[in-house]
């Protein structure tokens, strides 16, 4: 998923945890990568902290070094700090994992980007005007295929994205034909092609594809293709677990549309409803090495990390999307590739070069304030 669910100024019991965790320095690990360090990096995750951040834990790899900081807490009844080797869930960053595995289908021959929709899920995208036969692989992966996403439907939203919603409803286990069926409930968006949307149904779609293609799970073939070879023992597709792997931070949201209420822990969560759109769990470390690997050719041959690479125009000026990567044009004019997520209780973003050599992956435990991009900026255009 990526929504981020925006909420409410803190409470007392917060804001004296916040007001600890600032009076302690940042915890810095391993040799420092980049020329000149990682200052204004620091100061960027700081004052994400001081903007209402529970807490912030950030890893750069560049070359063969990494650095790592944290601030804040990682725990507001405890005021325990985050942790460098925090798991955390990461959203839509699974995108780029679902995409990747498609990828790697088409060099292999068992798909092609151009089959449509129908030709794997027959009869799966149908109703108020979605047509699968019209719909390409591809533009489920770009989001130019126009189905409309899930997470817009307002019956979903009210079930799931209100404080009482989600109370209630955190732990159900829908399966993904369910939300499948949310989305055909609701008119597309436009003509397949004709535009971006952003929508998180293309890749319940994409992953479903990957099942159908492969006879597996398509977490598993994940965990066989990428994660196993890469050495990402952080990083997992949980299905239905709902509590986060150690070590990790506990996840807070206000579960509201403003930045004032109530703080509500929401670490536990059954992340089945996110499917491959955002049910993945990782660390910033293992990001770091996964779209290092991405980029530096070692997860895809040249073609398909080209067709990977080859973008559209987007709902933000300074990005364009590709096949489950971001271009993103930095202040400076340096590019980054990656991507965000938002799921609750937890933001998270992770970029790198183009040559894949210089990598940041950054996580906030709280939904409702805070920017990534400030600590993108700092690290890759030292300000």
């Amino acid at each position: 998923m990526n929504r981020r669910v925006r909420t409410a100024a803190l409470t007392a019991a917060t804001a004296m945890a916040l007001s600890a965790a600032l009076a302690a320095p940042a915890v810095a690990a391993g040799p420092v990568a980049a020329p000149g360090g990682h200052a204004a990096t620091e100061r960027a995750v700081r004052a994400a902290v001081a903007d209402g951040v529970p807490g912030v834990t950030v890893t750069v790899r560049r070359g063969h070094g990494t650095w790592a900081a944290t601030a804040g807490v990682g725990n507001l009844k405890t005021g325990k700090p985050r942790s460098a080797r925090d798991h955390y869930r990461i959203a839509s960053i699974t995108k780029t994992f679902v995409a990747t595995v498609v990828l790697q289908l088409e060099a292999e021959g068992e798909l092609s980007l151009d089959d449509t929709v129908e030709q794997w899920l027959p009869g799966a995208v149908r109703g108020n005007g979605h047509d699968g036969r019209r719909i390409t692989i591809r533009q489920l992966l770009n989001h130019t295929s126009g189905i409309f996403d899930y997470l817009e439907d307002p019956g979903f939203q009210q079930t799931y994205m209100t404080a009482e919603g989600f109370l209630k409803h955190r732990f159900d286990e829908a399966a993904p034909e369910d939300m499948l069926a949310i989305a055909m409930k609701n008119e597309p968006y436009f003509e397949p092609g004709a535009s971006f949307a952003y929508s998180n149904t293309n890749y319940l779609l994409a992953a479903r594809v990957i099942e159908k293609a492969t006879g597996n799970d398509y977490g598993d073939e994940i965990d066989r293709r990428i994660t196993g070879p890469l050495h990402l023992t952080s990083t997992s597709v949980p299905t239905t677990r709902v509590t986060l792997p150690r070590p990790g931070s506990r996840a807070y949201s206000k579960l509201a549309r403003t930045d004032t209420g109530p703080t509500y822990d929401v670490t536990e969560l059954n992340p089945r409803l996110a499917y491959g759109s955002g049910q993945m769990v990782s660390s910033s470390a293992d990001l770091t090495r996964f779209y290092s690997a991405l980029l530096g050719g070692r997860l895809l041959p040249p073609e398909q990390l080209k067709e990977m690479k080859t973008t559209v125009e987007s709902s933000r000026e300074t990005s364009r999307y590709g096949l489950g990567l971001v271009d993103r044009k930095l202040g400076c004019g340096v590019h980054v590739w990656g991507h965000d997520g938002g799921i609750y209780g937890s933001n998270s973003d992770a970029v790198t070069t183009d040559d894949g050599r210089h990598s940041l992956a950054v996580n906030f435990n709280g939904d409702w304030s805070g920017s990534t991009d400030a600590i993108i900026e700092a690290e890759f255009c030292g300000r």
